[in-house]
This record gives C-alpha cells, sequence and structure tokens, in this order.
C-alpha cells in the first residue's frame, strides 16, 4: 500500500526523524490561507499523487507570497500526472538547502537482508543513479535480528564525503529511518533528498513509503491513510472481494487459481508472444460466484481481447470447476474468446463439460497459452 508524501512525513516524524512539515489544501484558497499561516516567505506547492515525476511533469513550484500560492496550487490542482488526477497539494515551508542526499531502505530479495542505501545524488531518480552513476550508490545490509549498527550508519555517512562533525546526525537519522521501516512492515522507506542546510540542521525533504498489505492488520492506523481515489478502480472491487488482482497493460486477461500458478501463466502467455492484461488470483476454491467475479473484472478492461482461465485441480475437483465456470458465463456475458486449462482431480470429466458448452478446454499450460495469443490477434 503506498501513502501520499505528507502522509509518509507524518509517519516519520512520529519515528523522531525530522520533517519539512506542511500543511494539505484541496482548493487554491486553502492553499493562499495555508502560506500566509506560514509566514515563511518562499512555499512550495507539491502535488501529491502516488507516482514519481512530479516535478518535470510541473507539479512541483516555488511561491513567493500567498497570491503566487494560490496560482500555483491553481495551476497544479487537477493536473494529469502519469495517469493521476492531482486533487490536493502539500504546502510547506521553503528550505535553505546547502547539500542533498538520497537515504533509502528496502528489501533485497536476492540476499534476503534489508537493504540500507545513500547517495549523494539527491533529488533525481534513484532509478537513474543506479543505471548511470552506481558507484555513486553505497550499501548497507541490515542484520534480521540487530538492525542497522551505529558503525554502518556512520560508514553511509563517510562514503558519502561528510564533514566529521555531520557524521552522526546523518547515522542517526539512517538508524531512525531503519526503525521506522521494520516497526511499520514497510516495503519501502525513503527519503529524497534527505537536506543538510544553511544551518547545518538535517532535514528530511521529501518522504515516500510502501507498507506490505498482508502486515496491515498488525497496523490500523496505516490503513487508515489508503487513499481510494489513488488506487485502480477494479483493483478495489477485487480487494473486496477476496480476489488478488493487480492490472497490468496487455490484452490477455488471466483468472487463475493460485498466485504462483497466476505468476507461471503470465510467463507462459509472454513465452508465447504475448502480453498478459492483469494478475488475477481466485483462490483454491474457484468457486461459481468466485470465478462470475472474476470475469466481471477481466472484462471490465476494455483492452482485453482473449481470456485464459488455467484452473489446477488439487483439493477442489476439475468437474466442480468446469461446472462454476459453465454457471459463471450464465450470468456474465463475455463477448472474448475464452481458452481453459483444466488440470488435476477429475479434468477429464471437467473438460468434458466446458466441451459441452463449447469452450475450448486443454490438458497444458503451454498448449493454453499458445491459442489465447492466437485467439487474441485473430
Amino acid at each position: 500500500m503506498n501513502v501520499h508524501e505528507y502522509q509518509a512525513a507524518e509517519v516519520l516524524a512520529a519515528h523522531g526523524i525530522p520533517v519539512n512539515a506542511g500543511q494539505v489544501a484541496t482548493t487554491p484558497d486553502e492553499a493562499e490561507r495555508i502560506a500566509r499561516d506560514l509566514g515563511s516567505g518562499v512555499v512550495a506547492i507539491k502535488a501529491q499523487v502516488h507516482t514519481g515525476g512530479r516535478g518535470k511533469a510541473g507539479g512541483i513550484k516555488l511561491a513567493r507570497s500567498p497570491q503566487e500560492a494560490r496560482d500555483a496550487a491553481a495551476a497544479i490542482l487537477g493536473m494529469d500526472i502519469r495517469g493521476h488526477t492531482v486533487r490536493k497539494v502539500l504546502v510547506v515551508p521553503g528550505a535553505d538547502i546547502a547539500q542533498e542526499f538520497y537515504l533509502g531502505v528496502v528489501l533485497d530479495r536476492p540476499n534476503r537482508r534489508t537493504l540500507v542505501m545513500a547517495s549523494g545524488e539527491g533529488g533525481v531518480d534513484i532509478e537513474e543513479v543506479a543505471r548511470e552513476r552506481p558507484e555513486r550508490i553505497h550499501r548497507q545490509l541490515a542484520d534480521p535480528v540487530l538492525g542497522l549498527h551505529a558503525y554502518q550508519a556512520r560508514q553511509l555517512g563517510f562514503a558519502l564525503g561528510l564533514p566529521a562533525d555531520k557524521v552522526n546526525g546523518f547515522a542517526a537519522i539512517a538508524q531512525r529511518l531503519y526503525a521506522t521501516y521494520a516497526a511499520e512492515d514497510a516495503s519501502l522507506a525513503e527519503i529524497n533528498p534527505l537536506v543538510l542546510t544553511g544551518a547545518g540542521d538535517w532535514l528530511a525533504l521529501d518522504a515516500k513509503m510502501s507498507f506490505d498489505d498482508n502486515a496491515l492488520f498488525r497496523h490500523p492506523s496505516i490503513e487508515a491513510l489508503r487513499d481510494p481515489d489513488e488506487e485502480n478502480a477494479t483493483e478495489l472491487e477485487a480487494r473486496r472481494g477476496g480476489i488478488s488482482f493487480v492490472k497490468l497493460d496487455g490484452d490477455i486477461g488471466c483468472i487463475v487459481n493460485g498466485a504462483g500458478l497466476a505468476m507461471a501463466t503470465m510467463d507462459a502467455v509472454k513465452l508465447h508472444g504475448g502480453e498478459p492484461a492483469n494478475f488475477l488470483d481466485v483462490g483454491g476454491g474457484a468457486s461459481a460466484d468466485q470465478v462470475a467475479r472474476a470475469f466481471g473484472l477481466v472484462t471490465a478492461d476494455p483492452a482485453v481481447r482473449a481470456i485464459l482461465i488455467n484452473i489446477f485441480g488439487g483439493i477442489t475437483r476439475g468437474d466442480v470447476v468446469a461446472q462454476g465456470i459453465r454457471e459463471a458465463l450464465g450470468r456474465v456475458n463475455v463477448a472474448v474468446p475464452i481458452v481453459v486449462r483444466l488440470s488435476g482431480t477429475n479434468a477429464e470429466e471437467g473438460r468434458r463439460l466446458l466441451a459441452e458448452a463449447g469452450l475450448t478446454a486443454v490438458d497444458t499450460m503451454d498448449e493454453a497459452a499458445a491459442q489465447v495469443v492466437r485467439s487474441a490477434v485473430a
């Protein structure tokens, strides 16, 4: 789950990290009032959307008066940034920036450890730095039990070339960011830029956090930060129905029982030259209700030109699944070709039932992927 910048800053502040606190406005008038109340002269007006590239898109503007703040907010509100409509802006005081740095914490899956990264290339996309100047990114792997040691945090500070009297301050923020990441079950905690001000103080000027959906039951206060306006409507509907669904950019809808099988299904589609339109796991049962709901989710995407149903009957019998698919098709009008791969317990009987309903039913995933790709381009 992603949150807005201002929400991430609130989480960091609660863990003792100094942030550039501001207020959120949803109208130009509110932005003008906040700028006047801050009384700091220059303010920054920042679009609040769950995507990057705000600055390049014109979603961050400086204002030198309340009237300029109003004009900037009017220009930003309603703007489309990478498919996200700006509905609110953050108004923050201008900062006296002497140096900018990047500091982030993320899961390093290959090493099965938490990775803490720092760079002197703050204020730009870290992906760009990793691609073009990888030597500028300094890394430390945190201990899964003991966390990020103080000496590791200091090593990051020295690697950045910080003056000796600034290293401990940086190390303290690095350790607090790691502690925030761990305590809140985050999947990403990022400060970009982390700035050293002209007065010599550390300040988190921008913050980004993502949280593990599977751990949200432990963090109702984090769950409360969810912004439905920033999430895909179909994904929200799927979550309410207990279906794991992620919208993708292809034209082949996938309905699968089991997350691992769903991943393999998408790989098979790609292998045969197709592009999956979604990840969708109906769960182990694949009941008529769940399949009907899945059809509704997949067909809501106008880009879908064919549907691949991939079911492995383990605990659930293949004939029961086939009957569920037939019932679901009686409830939902599906106007694109459907290919079904059915394997496992009572799969032969299930395929017979599907064939009676006029559906293409095959035994192997490879064959099903090839057929659905051909159907999509026919």
